[in-house]
């Protein structure tokens, strides 16, 4: 079954008026299940990991369109990952059924300095009766921001914000900051707070081959299965 990202880009994809084209022109040919162009697909290295935390990505209008799009790894390795697009009129049901549900702990992921000092935590409170549910704002840091100011059912969760220990390591599109993480290892940092260690290490080594795989396909170079981050990323795998 496809997963909520992918049910995302479905819907998404059936409400387009004209079609949506990723770079590489209207003949680039794309995996379903990973997006990558077949000779370079993914799927088969995708992690099986457990979880207790869960994810929550709130998606601007065509994130889920992008091939680029690493929330889509996110719902890949995480099996609890929950997925809405956003607009600033209105709200999916869904979501705020999703979000009063009471296994859940939400935690909003955004920089403290946009929250009032009240609503910022720096860690996860672990307890037996909720599992935390970290909401991720998917998209340019424009559309963030504007989702954090502009989503009143968020108002009441406490802000998660994170201390990265180093900068992105993700090279496919190009931040505004060098601080600014991408969707995918802001998750694995949540996932590393929530005590997920094994499933942060695998989201991180499946970014890293899911970065090479691209990279390699947009210059047309083969991939090499038995490289470093290949290596990690079977090691991992192996271990869950």
């Amino acid at each position: 079954m496809p997963h909520a990202v992918a049910r995302l880009r479905d819907s998404r994809l059936a409400r387009s008026v004209k079609p949506f084209l990723a770079r590489g022109g209207p003949k680039g040919e794309r995996c379903a299940g990973c997006r990558l162009v077949p000779s370079h697909c993914i799927c088969a290295l995708r992690p099986q990991v457990h979880t207790r935390a869960g994810m929550c990505l709130l998606m601007a209008d065509i994130e889920p369109l992008k091939p680029s799009n690493t929330g889509w790894l996110i719902a890949d390795v995480v099996a609890d990952t929950f997925a809405f697009g956003w607009a600033r009129t209105e709200v999916d049901p869904a979501l705020l059924v999703l979000l009063s549900n009471p296994q859940w702990q939400p935690y909003v992921v955004f920089p403290a300095e946009f929250a009032v000092a009240e609503r910022v935590v720096h860690e996860v409170t672990h307890t037996t009766d909720k599992r935390p549910l970290f909401i991720l704002l998917d998209g340019t840091w424009d559309e963030a921001r504007k989702m954090f100011r502009k989503s009143p059912y968020l108002q009441n969760f406490p802000v998660l914000s994170l201390h990265p220990k180093q900068l992105s390591r993700y090279t496919l599109r190009r931040a505004q900051c060098e601080a600014h993480l991408c969707t995918a290892e802001v998750g694995a940092i949540c996932l590393e707070l929530a005590i997920d260690t094994r499933a942060a290490q695998a989201l991180n080594a499946y970014l890293d081959v899911f970065t090479t795989h691209y990279v390699k396909a947009k210059h047309q170079q083969p991939v090499d299965l038995t490289d470093e981050v290949h290596v990690r990323l079977q090691e991992l795998a192996q271990r869950s």
